[in-house]
């Protein structure tokens, strides 16, 4: 079920906006789009990670609420409404839906630049996250739709690389506007272009045709989508693997900033540029390698769609102890780099494999179920464990617990290639149990 045969598709081609047999330059058109609209996804979601200093200092926070702020506050509403606006999804006009969400999370991004105390600046991120939740499932399907199943990793690791060039644009100009016109000013200027953006979204890409046989009003349910997830036997496994790996992810990278100010005395300015090349770099180049090497090597063995980042997962752990333990800056850069290359390989094919296995009308629900899993586990509470670790060891030994709790952060990534491992052997019976049901569907 990776991909339909166009002589079963429906044709949504005769309404408005929505595209029967898109040209391929329309595609990449699309897809080059929705991959600038998930960077400022992440630049609106992470500018706070590097004006952390600067908001720390004005509204005198603990590592406790800085994690809370960048983590959960974000992270539950964006999880719990990515359900229902992946349901909407799967039944209504994808593009709309995010041309909205992207004005949402835009405004609610300038609104943050208001807040007087850290309960204004809680409420003012969970508004981030009510506007994000409508981002990713309804891009995944639409991606999935414009794709076939042989280049759709590579395609989703393009638009997946979407969040670290959000990270590079996010951390260079919010460490360079933030010490020129402070954190409040900084939250105006990245948020306001957000809403230039979705018109053009909204004006100029088309809506994909579904590669499916229902009509809108037999598209599965939420409960028809998890009743699929839970009868297979690899995406529980996988999902809770991405989840560690966000964990780590998030968990290490939104206290960078803080580690590098009070561990390596580096100015904010230049962080943002720094973080930019390592982090946002590294994330880049590992996201597109995830896609395009496991649509290499899993052609011939799907089992390393998984295998593959769960390899790399373990691979990074040492680099990770190594750049959170050292006290030479120049060596600490470099590998952090190769750490966020081999950190970020997981997230394209994890997606890829999820929708070969449903049928295309739950693609965006089970995107949005996999980010719940994600996104939950990974952005609410990895920021929130590392800052509390480190307030507790901080008052334990009486001096800064930071190092030794991103440190703890870094080891959750031999977790995840425990399960990624253990899903690539159940893999294979899911994709030949999948394949049996449309063979029998279409017979």
């Amino acid at each position: 079920m990776s991909s339909s045969k166009s002589g079963r598709d429906m044709s949504d081609s005769s309404k408005p906006g929505v595209s029967g047999n898109m040209s391929q330059s329309a595609k990449y058109y699309a897809l080059f789009i929705l991959t600038i609209v998930y960077a400022f996804n992440f630049i609106d979601r992470q500018i706070l990670v590097i004006l952390q200093p600067l908001i720390k200092a004005e509204l005198d926070l603990s590592d406790t609420q800085l994690g809370l702020l960048s983590g959960i506050a974000f992270a539950f509403l964006y999880t719990v409404l990515g359900i229902p606006i992946a349901r909407l999804a799967d039944r209504s006009n994808r593009r709309n839906i995010i041309s909205i969400a992207l004005t949402v999370w835009s405004a609610m991004t300038v609104v943050c630049g208001y807040a007087q105390n850290f309960v204004q600046l809680l409420l003012a991120r969970m508004g981030v996250g009510v506007g994000e939740a409508g981002g990713s499932p309804p891009a995944h399907s639409m991606i999935s739709d414009m794709f076939t199943a042989e280049k759709r990793a590579t395609a989703l690791a393009v638009y997946s690389a979407g969040l670290y060039l959000g990270v590079v644009v996010g951390f260079s100009l919010g460490g360079f506007f933030g010490e020129m016109f402070g954190w409040r000013k900084t939250f105006l200027i990245v948020g306001a272009p957000g809403v230039l953006l979705a018109g053009i979204l909204f004006l100029t890409v088309k809506e994909p045709q579904r590669s499916a046989t229902h009509s809108k009003e037999d598209a599965p349910t939420f409960r028809d989508t998890m009743r699929r997830l839970v009868k297979l036997k690899s995406f529980p496994l996988f999902a809770l693997g991405c989840a560690m790996s966000a964990f780590v992810s998030y968990g290490t990278s939104n206290f960078m900033p803080s580690y590098m100010v009070r561990y390596h005395n580096v100015p904010l300015t230049e962080i943002g540029f720094l973080l930019a090349i390592t982090g946002g770099g590294g994330g880049i180049l590992g996201t597109f390698l995830g896609g395009y090497l496991t649509d290499r090597v899993g052609r011939h063995d799907p089992r390393w769609y998984l295998w593959l980042p769960g390899l790399t997962a373990v691979t990074a752990v040492p680099l990770g102890l190594y750049v959170f333990n050292t006290d030479n800056t120049s060596m600490m850069l470099i590998v952090y780099f190769v750490f966020a290359v081999l950190g970020t390989l997981y997230l394209a094919p994890s997606i890829a494999v999820a929708h070969r296995l449903v049928d295309p009308r739950m693609r965006a629900m089970t995107s949005a179920i996999l980010f719940f899993i994600l996104n939950m586990i990974g952005l609410g509470a990895g920021p929130f464990v590392v800052g509390a670790l480190s307030d507790t060891i901080g008052s334990m030994t009486g001096s800064d617990g930071l190092r030794a709790a991103l440190t703890i952060g870094a080891c959750v990534a031999l977790v995840k290639g425990y399960l990624f491992w253990a899903a690539g052997k159940k893999l294979p019976a899911d994709i030949a149990a999948t394949e049996g049901m449309v063979e029998q569907k279409e017979g």
